[in-house]
């Protein structure tokens, strides 16, 4: 029996563990948490002319959810705000059921089968959710913002 919230792929990225760790001296950082399952991620940023030059987690979590953050600790270099607003609207696309993002967030397909599993679909979502607190934090504290 393939159970979709245990997945090999899903293992595999949560035991890469791409990203984790925190940063010296972010920009900005934000921790979110799941009381519905006791998830917590951290997510540290180093931004320059608006676009992420380093981005770290550090989750205390399901797999779902250190799986998701290592995607995005792998790939989230060269992005802005805009494009991880794009990202998260495209993982709840595919949770409903829809169309895989594209890449370099293609991995995210591991997660294709959680439709059915909606409380879950917050554990896959947190740490896009925290990149996107620490982005709203650092915009609120720029003055002019």
């Amino acid at each position: 029996m393939d159970d979709p919230l245990y997945r090999k792929e899903i293992l595999r990225l949560a035991a890469n563990a791409a990203g984790a760790g925190r940063l010296a001296h972010p920009t900005a950082s934000a921790t979110l948490f799941n009381p519905a399952c006791g998830d917590r991620v951290t997510v540290d940023v180093m931004l320059a002319d608006g676009r992420i030059t380093a981005l770290t987690h550090h989750t205390s979590a399901c797999v779902l959810t250190q799986a998701s953050a290592a995607i995005l600790g792998a790939d989230a270099v060269g992005l802005n705000r805009g494009e991880i607003i794009a990202l998260a609207e495209a993982v709840q696309v595919l949770l409903a059921g829809g169309a895989t993002p594209p890449a370099p967030f293609d991995s995210y397909v591991a997660f294709d089968g959680l439709g059915p599993h909606k409380p879950r679909h917050t554990c896959v979502l947190l740490p896009l959710r925290a990149t996107l607190e620490a982005l709203e934090i650092l915009e609120l504290s720029e003055p002019g913002a």
